[in-house]
């Protein structure tokens, strides 16, 4: 995982995270924005984005309301980071719970790289998903578990993985390869999304 100084960290209304990596990212946060009811994970947040239907009383002091339903609070919030200048966020409680809205926001963080310029980390409980474009090496540790997701490369080579890369047709392809040492590197000709489990 590569080591970037977060501008902000959003903080969306799924699974609030108990491992130690997503959370000394969300204590080390120059700002922390809310999505809607995430507030109550959050109260330190400096702004809480979203139509403000799940947030108590005592909150709405902070609340950006953004009423328009095409998308959602976690697009919201990120469009709000860039509206500052902030463009390196990392992602906490936006996945768990609901499947669909988890699936959802992990494709989000790939629309958000390719169209908003956003260098952006999804922290969950148990890795990262980070999306790229080109040739990359990733530091790593031998026995790490990595995902590769393909979003319209033609060629894929890896270096340093168990199981040599290629440019995956379907997402499952890319799923339960290993790292065997301390880097790994892809050789790739569009963008991807890996994923790479904790220590």
């Amino acid at each position: 995982m590569k080591k970037v100084p977060f501008d902000a960290v959003i903080v969306a209304d799924g699974q609030f995270p108990t491992h130690r990596i997503p959370l000394a990212v969300l204590e080390q946060a120059s700002h922390i924005i809310a999505c809607d009811g995430a507030i109550l994970h959050v109260p330190q947040a400096q702004a809480i984005v979203g139509d403000g239907d799940s947030i108590p009383d005592r909150y709405l002091d902070r609340l950006i309301r953004i009423d328009e339903q095409e998308d959602n609070d976690l697009t919201k919030a990120t469009r709000y980071c860039l509206q500052q200048g902030w463009h390196n966020i990392a992602y906490l409680g936006a996945t768990g719970k609901r499947e669909d809205h988890t699936i959802g926001n992990i494709s989000l963080l790939m629309r958000y790289f390719r169209e908003y310029d956003v260098n952006g980390i999804m922290f969950t409980d148990y890795g990262s998903f980070e999306p790229v474009h080109g040739p990359r090496s990733f530091p790593s540790f031998a026995g790490q578990q990595v995902s590769i997701f393909n979003f319209g490369c033609t060629h894929i080579h890896s270096e340093g993985l168990r199981w040599n890369s290629y440019a995956y047709g379907q997402w499952w392809q890319g799923t339960l390869n290993e790292a065997l040492a301390d880097k790994f590197t892809l050789e790739a000709d569009g963008f991807y999304m890996v994923y790479q489990t904790y220590e």
